[in-house]
């Protein structure tokens, strides 16, 4: 199911068939460095990953991280959209790109695409942003996004803290 649209983008549900870019994104080093270990190592577990983690909090949530599918190519470019986590007083923007489409603004694109709809179609306001403290490319997207870093933030389970930022949606913005 498509939830968003940008001129590059196609913002969809994960689906079985998304198993391949899923195990390559989720073991690729920047993942690993920055996110962290999600023990996908097959495709079977892809797919696993894809219906209890995924599909699940369409579900149960109404939005999740929704595969980045290009326009042009239909190649799943990464994920981008919005999650809620333990440890946290709200939604939260995440996003990850597979190694071949960084460094083209595609992350950038599809962020206000999710920022958009988080403030028109979910009403929210204020919308975090989450980021291991030495990913300076993650800190640079969010500031250019609107974000402003609040603090850090040591999640539920983590050993490790983030830098936490904020995003409030414009006061001349309508939302529903």
């Amino acid at each position: 199911m498509i939830v968003l649209t940008t001129p590059r983008l196609r913002l969809r549900w994960y689906r079985a068939d998304d198993a391949p870019s899923l195990l390559e994104l989720v073991n690729d080093p920047g993942w690993l460095l920055h996110i962290g270990q999600r023990h996908v190592h097959t495709l079977d577990d892809a797919r696993q990953f894809i219906d209890e983690r995924l599909v699940a909090a369409y579900s149960r949530q109404g939005f999740g991280l929704w595969a980045m599918e290009r326009r042009d190519s239909g190649e799943v470019a990464g994920m981008c959209g919005l999650v809620r986590r333990d440890g946290l007083p709200g939604i939260d923007l995440g996003y990850a790109l597979l190694p071949a489409h960084r460094g083209k603004g595609l992350v950038h694109e599809a962020a206000e695409a999710c920022l958009d709809h988080a403030h028109r179609a979910l009403g929210q306001t204020r919308v975090l942003a989450i980021t291991s403290p030495d990913n300076a490319a993650s800190a640079r997207v969010l500031l250019k996004l609107g974000f402003a870093l609040q603090g850090r933030t040591t999640l539920p389970g983590e050993a490790e803290p983030s830098d936490l930022y904020a995003w409030q949606a414009p006061a001349d913005a309508s939302a529903p």
